[in-house]
């Protein structure tokens, strides 16, 4: 069984409706969201538990939902569920948390085997005005792997997996050299990470394209390169600072989205049979990890 487009549109709509937005300053539509992910995780028969934590008063949480725990290794796959502002969200990052849910239920379906544990985590609190803080709760998820003594096998981060093209000249670069290596029509996925850990990123990349029939590009930023910027815009960043092998699964957000952090990013500008196949390349990506040295 591969991804289910509806099942996609569903969970977008669902959270692309909820009023009010769901920012940092609604918690009680925050709450609906987390009550949301966890009835999903549950169903998959994911064990599923909460992290709580205090940013300006107000109380956050983040979901956890884990299959074949009690495994040595661990592999985190997340993505965050609140907004920037008044705005629906649709690609961000609705429809990374639909892709979260929807690896979710293809783990609760098919059982594969494996020798480690994945937990799927819904962060809180990605958006400004705690983006780059340790009040994110990527940030709060990944001391507490490094604090516990995890060993973590990696991370993969879902960031806007839903906007595309079939334009021609459809995918602007920021830097000139960016278009001699990577398409001018919006159509393709990207894996997004940093020299440090480029084996994993190009494997993850690898498996991605083995398992989806979308294009997946590799990028992998040097730490020291001024670039450096347009790698760390998500959650995944955090798990950098505790030395975790980490990367995003992009549409390339801004570059690509002129709906980045506006009121226009709807659901109808998405692109759900290519969101589907991102869908598919991350679970077949998630499913063998075993390929990938630890």
């Amino acid at each position: 069984m591969k991804a289910q487009k509806a099942r996609l549109y569903e969970d977008v709509r669902f959270l692309t409706e909820i009023r009010p937005f769901r920012n940092h300053l609604n918690t009680e539509s925050l709450e609906r969201v987390c009550v949301y992910i966890s009835e999903h995780f549950s169903n998959a028969g994911l064990l599923v538990s909460t992290q709580k934590w205090i940013a300006g008063g107000k109380e956050y949480t983040n979901v956890l939902g884990v299959y074949n725990p009690g495994k040595p290794r661990r592999l985190i796959v997340g993505a965050h569920y609140d907004v920037c502002g008044n705005q629906a969200g649709a690609d961000d990052n609705a429809s990374a948390v639909a892709g979260l849910l929807e690896t979710a239920r293809l783990l609760g379906k098919h059982k594969p085997q494996m020798d480690y544990t994945v937990e799927l985590v819904a962060y809180c609190l990605e958006e400004p005005p705690y983006f780059g803080t340790e009040l994110m709760g990527s940030y709060i998820h990944a001391k507490s792997l490094f604090d516990a003594g995890v060993d973590v096998l990696g991370m993969i981060c879902y960031e806007m997996i839903g906007f595309f093209s079939d334009q021609p000249n459809s995918q602007p670069f920021p830097f000139p050299e960016f278009s001699q290596i990577y398409p001018s029509t919006a159509n393709f996925i990207m894996t997004i990470g940093i020299d440090k850990f480029d084996e994993f990123n190009k494997k993850i990349c690898s498996l991605m394209s083995e398992g989806s029939t979308i294009d997946v590009y590799n990028l992998s930023f040097s730490m020291s390169n001024i670039h450096l910027g347009l790698a760390d815009l998500s959650d995944h960043r955090n798990y950098w600072r505790f030395g975790y092998k980490a990367l995003m699964i992009n549409d390339t957000s801004f570059i690509r989205n002129p709906n980045y952090h506006a009121h226009t990013d709807t659901i109808d500008t998405l692109d759900f049979d290519k969101m589907t196949e991102v869908v598919n390349g991350a679970y077949h990506a998630i499913v063998n990890m075993h390929q990938i040295n630890s």
